[in-house]
């Protein structure tokens, strides 16, 4: 391969770098790629891109050397430092208008900061989120840039490509400047957590919940069932994976996944959602109890103690086995609207914020192939966005609201029988009161200002008088006129 020869290059060479590279050779790209560890980069070119027009680098210098201009070079190591000594070597080896993408899983103010840092030295720079795991990466990921909107010109011809394709359509498109790329994919990651910790509810109903019969149910009878719903309305690459994860047999036939320490870990992205949501005032609660669910897994030997020593329910469910699973699918299903109305609300609060202008349809699409969170309901919220770009709430939808209708007597069901059972259903439960809360044109808020105005004089406003006006009262008769001013944060 010739010097200055290659298309785009790869800073990173774990799985996931080493199969977008793969995947970029064989949609006739020519890689330069450098890894910090030589030997990584060595085994890969005499491996598994063997016969690939992949060009291997001995250093940064090599890379840049390697690259027709504009220099187009992708970043995929871990989040934070890393990144940020990736690209500061690079930095002194670019030329202006040369372009930067950080592939991996950064925080948006991150991508914000390193933006406005190579901008000032005349380079691009995109953050750019990915999802799909090793397979997507392999064979067409969701794809999800923004960032400097001149770098996207250069990046256009190559990462549609090597996307996902539904319908003929990639799953990549154009965020938005700054940090709404990695924006969009925290929030992608949040509702993840969302889904799967509702699966993992639903399950939990199922192996513990005694029916009327006395029995739960066996992991053969769950994986039929998850493959059962697989079919219908939950159609998702989550209860597909759930149900061949059920179905899978250790090597004495037993289901595997009984024999996994109930511990669950995470990488930041969920509670960065949930941080998110609580600066910008969105109440993405279900995502928040997902998160919290895996702090509490990791408690494991308190939860011992705490098996033996706390009382409570003997987990029976009392209901007909057919009955009550018929009741859990339109659970799962009226939660997982809430779940993805609130991820919604939370980005189009972003994007009023920060001035992205994101497009919710575009974003749907983009999530229907290559990422975890692929389902066929996505293009149900890209219809709605279609129908109506300036809808406040997913639930609001009439194609939503109806499902909703649908699902909610039998979502009550399942989390009381599951309450009065002991089986703890932190994200079904918090779904449901949101949508509850949601519906209510009148909650109990007004006692919270009283309070707040009665310990604190933080003012209150009335319903018999225009919004914006503000009132304080002397509560105990000793308080006085003085109030102390009524804010938010």
């Amino acid at each position: 391969m010739n010097e200055s020869s290659a298309d785009i290059a790869l800073i990173g060479l774990a799985v996931m770098g080493q199969n977008l590279v793969m995947n970029l050779c064989d949609n006739g790209f020519k890689v330069a790629v450098y890894n910090r560890t030589s030997a990584i980069t060595q085994t890969f070119v005499e491996g598994p891109a063997k016969g690939m027009a992949v060009l291997p680098c001995d250093d940064l210098p090599a890379v840049v050397a390697a690259l027709k201009k504009p220099r187009r070079v992708m970043i995929m190591v871990r989040a934070g430092g890393a990144v940020d000594g990736v690209i500061e070597r690079l930095r002194g080896l670019l030329d202006a208008g040369d372009i930067v993408v950080d592939l991996g899983n950064s925080h948006y103010l991150d991508s914000e900061r390193r933006g406005q840092a190579l901008a000032a030295a005349g380079l691009r720079f995109v953050g750019c989120g990915v999802s799909g795991g090793e397979a997507g990466a392999r064979h067409g990921p969701s794809i999800m840039p923004g960032g400097d909107p001149l770098a996207w010109p250069a990046l256009a011809p190559i990462l549609p490509k090597v996307a996902a394709q539904v319908d003929a359509e990639a799953c990549c498109a154009w965020l938005g400047k700054g940090g709404a790329g990695h924006y969009v994919k925290m929030v992608h990651n949040g509702i993840e957590y969302g889904d799967m910790q509702l699966i993992a509810e639903a399950y939990h109903l199922m192996r513990d919940g005694l029916m009327s019969d006395g029995s739960p149910l066996s992991s053969d009878d769950m994986a039929a069932r998850f493959a059962a719903w697989n079919d219908g309305v939950l159609d998702s690459y989550l209860i597909e994976i759930t149900a061949q994860i059920l179905a899978f047999k250790d090597t004495d036939g037993e289901p595997l996944v009984e024999r996994i320490l109930d511990t669950a870990g995470q990488k930041g992205t969920g509670k960065w959602t949930g941080i998110c949501a609580l600066e910008l005032g969105i109440p993405v609660s279900l995502i928040g109890e997902a998160v919290f669910a895996r702090c509490l897994s990791a408690l494991h030997e308190q939860r011992q103690r705490a098996a033996i020593l706390l009382s409570g329910p003997d987990r029976r469910l009392g209901t007909e086995r057919n009955a009550f699973l018929a009741d859990l699918e339109q659970a799962l299903y009226g939660a997982k609207i809430a779940s993805y109305a609130q991820g919604f609300m939370l980005m189009r609060a972003a994007s009023r914020e920060h001035g992205w202008d994101l497009d919710y349809g575009a974003i749907a699409m983009l999530w229907r192939g290559g990422c975890i969170i692929r389902s066929r309901f996505l293009n149900d919220i890209r219809d709605a966005y279609r129908a109506q770009p300036d809808l406040d709430n997913l639930m609001l939808a009439p194609f939503f609201a109806e499902a909703l209708k649908k699902a909610e007597g039998p979502w009550r069901r399942v989390v009381a029988t599951a309450v009065l059972a002991g089986i703890p259903v932190p994200a079904l439960a918090a779904g449901l009161a949101f949508y509850d809360g949601y519906r209510t044109a009148r909650l109990p808020a007004n006692m919270l200002q009283a309070q707040r105005d009665y310990f604190g004089a933080h003012t209150y406003e009335r319903l018999d008088r225009a919004r914006g006006e503000y009132f304080h009262t002397d509560w105990t008769g000793e308080g006085g006129s003085v109030s102390a001013g009524t804010y938010n944060t």
